[in-house]
Formats: C-alpha cells, structure tokens, sequence
C-alpha cells in the first residue's frame, strides 16, 4: 500500500463515524472524510461479534487485500474506515470485491463505471 498509511487513534476513527460519509453493505460498512493530506489514511474494524481471533484477522487481511487492489483507483487525501460484518468471512472473495468497489463508488473514491448513471 504505496500511499496509505494507518489509521490508528479512537479520536480520529470516532470522528470519521460522526463526521464522515457511509456507504452500507451486508459485508462491510465504509466511512470516509476528506482531509487534504498527501496520502491516505485507512482503518479496519473487526468487533468482537465476528468471532474470535482467527475469524477477525482473516476479515482484517481480506480487506486490506480488497483496498490494496484497488489503490490505486482512490484519490489521495482520504481518511477510510472500514467496519466488516460476519459475512466478509465467510463470503466469496469476488462478491466481497463487487460490493467493495460499489461501496467505494457510492461514496466517491473511485469513478463511475462507463455506462452506468447514480
């Protein structure tokens, strides 16, 4: 991840959750802001209702691969967090991508699909 770098203090992600906008989906929630900075800045969150440990980091790692993917479609500037659901453990890799990337779109980090209108 050549641009990111972790997002890390409760401050800032409490903030991102009040402030910022959110896009819904039955794999994950993402909340995003704009900040002006020359990176990006990206947090995940795994609560404790995933499972235990194994079950979390395995959502965790799916997700930082998710974005890792796609970097380079998301403009710099950008503070990201992303809060997985149950079913980013268990659910395919391409669906997880699929809703990820309509997520991402519906907030506006990556441009719309060519033929595509809302």
């Amino acid at each position: 991840m050549r641009h990111t770098v972790p997002l890390k203090q409760n401050h800032e992600f409490r903030r991102l959750y009040s402030k910022g906008k959110s896009a819904v989906s039955p794999y994950f929630v993402i909340y995003c802001r704009r900040t002006g900075r020359p990176e990006n800045r990206l947090g995940i969150t795994t609560g404790v209702k995933l499972g235990n440990a194994v079950k979390r980091n395995r959502a965790r790692r799916r997700i930082r691969e998710l974005y890792r993917t796609h970097e380079q479609g998301v403009p710099t500037g950008y503070d990201i967090v992303v809060v997985a659901r149950t079913r980013a453990i268990y659910g395919r890799y391409g669906e997880l991508e699929h809703s990820f990337v309509r997520q991402m779109r519906k907030l506006g980090l990556f441009p719309p699909r060519e033929g595509m209108s809302g």
